[in-house]
């Protein structure tokens, strides 16, 4: 397996000295054995002149394989140092969903050109595939797929698949349809070997069949296919006419894209879908700088609570100094428990009906962490502010107020970050939404709020 990091560096000097001594011979036969992915990341690594010579010194399947794992950028790079025949060998060796994905991220003048060089096949059905909306499964579908006839016999299904199989993205399962092609079943290549050349396909086939609808998000059928173990999953329209497959392949970068998706919102980060060192530093402000403008103002709600209680601070000057410590530990607890509840809506484990064995499982950990860290907090004040470090102010009772406050915060903090994502979801917002930042800014007023109304009755502010 090529080590991206341990071998990049050799395998460029070896190729620049390769190309500036012109032994292409030698340079091919480097680059033939490796995968498609990591020719591309050779190519995208090395200097961008050298790219268009690299590319073309690849057979012409090799070459479509790596030109789908190349970033957009290259690909349009590679598309505008294309000749028209060059550009049409490319379009021949393509799968129809990577010829999709291509288009929709491709300019418009390039577009044009590619579908002008594409097969009216293709055409048409790229613009099939483009019609569906972007998050759906009929968006990362291929129409390349391969059926049987359910009255077939094994050996008739073998000539099929011999006859038309080498031009199909996956063969190893089959789908079979009846002549209006609606979705009568599947069976895999397995059970083809497994049986009788005589052997009816209506007799070997598994007639319950998991399929997706064209509109369902594309996310969900990832995690259909993650749940069943599917290597592909059908596709059917609102007749149950089977119109594609989703493979593997094309499931991992859902999930990848989803990923990374929640991770930037969980981050307060609007989404993009370019590599962080391709993505222009105005990109990245652009991205960054409204939910940093958002958070700030909602972080001066906790300064006017502040601000409502300085005459109780100025009595007792001692409260301030432990205002951060439970901001602090109410926000981390927050974000324990979101992040928790995020991960299992993701996985389908939880769901709104789930809200109150949720809120009463995270409110029972929310006490035995809450009387943990008090107990803990109460030991470290007495022992270390106030007879290590002499902080005489620090009386029991203000040491109590501030364990009593830590207590209420963390159940609080705990209750915010469990029902909020949960709420989103059913309201039909992105539950990575209600992650770190959001929820540690409604904990840290929660927990002044708190804070401040003990200090008040406890110490007669």
């Amino acid at each position: 397996m090529f080590d991206r990091e341990e071998h990049m560096e050799e395998y460029l000097e070896k190729i620049g000295e390769l190309l500036r001594s012109k032994q292409y011979a030698q340079l091919r036969d480097l680059l033939l054995p490796m995968e498609p992915a990591d020719i591309a990341a050779i190519l995208e690594e090395g200097p961008q002149e050298q790219m268009p010579l690299l590319y073309r010194l690849l057979p012409k399947e090799l070459a479509a394989e790596v030109f789908v794992e190349l970033e957009s950028d290259s690909q349009e790079l590679l598309i505008n140092g294309f000749s028209n025949t060059e550009l049409k060998e490319v379009l021949d060796e393509l799968y129809l969903d990577d010829a999709a994905d291509i288009v929709e991220e491709m300019p418009a003048n390039v577009v044009i050109r590619i579908l002008d060089k594409a097969t009216p096949e293709m055409r048409k059905s790229i613009n099939e595939i483009l019609k569906y909306p972007e998050d759906s499964a009929g968006s990362i579908m291929t129409m390349e797929f391969l059926s049987l006839k359910k009255d077939m016999t094994v050996a008739d299904a073998f000539k099929r698949i011999r006859r038309i199989g080498g031009d199909m993205e996956t063969i190893n399962i089959l789908y079979v349809t009846d002549p209006r092609r609606k979705l009568l079943g599947v069976l895999s290549v397995r059970d083809l070997l497994l049986a009788d050349e005589d052997d009816l396909i209506e007799d070997i086939m598994d007639p319950n069949v998991v399929a997706a609808s064209t509109i369902d998000d594309k996310e969900d059928v990832a995690q259909a296919m993650s749940k069943y173990d599917y290597l592909a999953m059908p596709v059917v329209d609102q007749e149950n006419r089977l119109v594609g497959i989703v493979t593997v392949d094309d499931a991992m970068d859902v999930m990848e894209e989803e990923a990374t998706e929640d991770i930037e919102k969980m981050a307060a980060i609007t989404p993009t879908d370019k590599p962080y060192l391709k993505t222009s530093v105005f990109d990245t402000f652009r991205a960054r700088i409204p939910w940093l403008l958002l958070l700030m103002v909602s972080a001066t709600f906790t300064g006017l609570i502040i601000t409502s209680f300085e005459a109780s601070l100025a009595v007792v000057p001692v409260l301030t100094a432990y205002i951060p410590m439970l901001m602090d530990t109410g926000g981390n607890c927050g974000s324990q428990a979101s992040v928790t509840v995020i991960r299992a809506l993701s996985l389908d484990e939880v769901d709104f009906s789930d809200m109150l064995q949720v809120i009463w499982k995270e409110i029972r950990v929310a006490v035995l962490c809450g009387v943990v860290l008090a107990a803990a907090n109460f030991g470290k004040m007495m022992l270390i502010d106030r007879m290590l470090l002499g902080n005489t102010a620090l009386s029991p009772v203000v040491a109590g107020v501030v364990c009593a406050t830590l207590v209420c915060a963390v159940a609080v903090a705990k209750f915010v970050g469990c029902t909020l994502p949960l709420l989103a979801k059913k309201i039909g917002l992105d539950p990575a939404v209600m992650a770190s930042p959001f929820i540690t800014t409604i904990v840290d007023a929660l927990s002044l709020l708190i804070y401040f109304q003990f200090a008040t009755h406890i110490l007669g502010l």
